[in-house]
């Protein structure tokens, strides 16, 4: 079927298969490049346009992924140094594909100033549908999701690349094995778009690549560390759990971070684990997943710690000196049990002054 007579072609796509290559095979005989079968638009973004494919050249017809990435490059010169980082950003992208949950570069190539990608199709649905459609999630699966989310997050950043964009639309559940799977790395986009802003002016200027609400202010003001990925993550959970859009939640007017308190109810040590990941100081943030990482799985122990460790306080009625008590031996498992302790109270107090706060304003 000719896709210009579908009649559910919104007027932007009907405008994306006039005016492009891909577009124009689109529902067609005539194959890309001699081997692949364009089948329709799978979705259209600021910075390029995915289309579904099948291999016509490789056993079982496989389907495919084509992005073809936004702007078009036009002078010689400019040409030359975008596809100089286009390669290079694109064999980034084939070694982080070799992970289970990144989808696998199957080819990349330059026509006339316009660059393609062709990755795994992966057959799915994103997070934003799924909570759209099913309502949000409780948070035992939020926290089964972070232990998923983290695992690649963790595998991302020790191949130094920060993905930029994290947020549902960008995450998949894969139908076939129900993996979560990472998709559209923002890294690319913000090469590609340097240089042909160079195209136009005489100095190349760096742009913002993310989404609103899930990018932090470091993001924001384009110097993005691996902790700006950590906080997208973070709104991405709030997602889960509330079905809200991030800028649905107000505003601390001092602190300029996200109310979400009041609009979930979650454990206390799940709900500081969410409130560090959310930190608009970066000294106060997690600064790795290996950091989230430890601080979910620490949950576990905390009772069995509390409760079965040594708890006993020196007797008020004996007389000691504070050089008596600092000489004092403590095992290796008091000295963990105080530490609990310590920390516990801790965050009650910072728990009652966030409520606090909370009640006046």
């Amino acid at each position: 079927m000719n896709c210009f007579s579908n009649p559910k072609i919104s007027s932007i796509h009907a405008d994306i298969l006039k005016q492009t290559q891909l577009g124009k095979l689109c529902g067609s005989s005539r194959l890309f490049r001699d081997r692949y079968e364009i089948l329709k638009i799978l979705g259209r973004g600021g910075f390029g346009i995915t289309f579904l494919a099948k291999d016509a050249v490789l056993p079982g017809n496989p389907l495919c992924v084509i992005k073809l990435l936004c702007p078009k490059v036009t002078s010689s010169k400019s040409r030359e140094r975008a596809c100089k980082h286009f390669q290079k950003e694109a064999k980034i992208l084939a070694q982080l594909g070799s992970h289970s949950q990144i989808p696998m570069l199957l080819d990349y190539f330059e026509i006339n100033g316009e660059f393609y990608l062709v990755q795994e199709y992966v057959r799915g649905s994103n997070l934003a549908w799924k909570v759209k459609r099913n309502g949000p999630k409780n948070e035992v699966e939020v926290k089964q999701f972070l232990q998923e989310m983290l695992s690649v997050l963790q595998y991302v950043h020790k191949h130094h690349v920060i993905h930029r964009d994290i947020k549902p639309h960008n995450l998949l559940r894969s139908e076939d094995d129900k993996r979560l799977v990472l998709i559209d790395f923002g890294a690319v986009k913000e090469e590609l778009l340097d240089v042909a802003e160079s195209t136009m002016h005489e100095s190349a200027n760096t742009h913002f690549v993310g989404t609103m609400g899930f990018a932090p202010p470091e993001q924001l003001s384009l110097r993005p560390v691996y902790a700006s990925d950590i906080y997208a993550v973070g709104v991405t959970c709030l997602y889960l759990l509330t079905a809200k859009s991030p800028l649905e939640f107000d505003q601390d007017s001092n602190t300029g971070e996200c109310g979400w308190q009041t609009h979930v109810n979650l454990s206390e040590h799940f709900a500081q684990m969410l409130n560090k990941m959310l930190k608009i100081s970066l000294e106060e943030r997690f600064k790795s997943a290996d950091e989230v990482i430890w601080a979910l799985g620490m949950e576990s122990y905390l009772p069995t710690l509390t409760n079965c460790l040594s708890t006993q306080r020196l007797r008020s009625d004996t007389k000691t000196t504070n050089k008596d008590i600092s000489n004092q031996y403590l095992s290796p498992v008091a000295r963990t049990a105080n530490a609990i302790r310590e920390w516990r109270v801790k965050l009650k107090t910072r728990n009652s002054n966030e409520q606090r706060k909370l009640h006046m304003s």
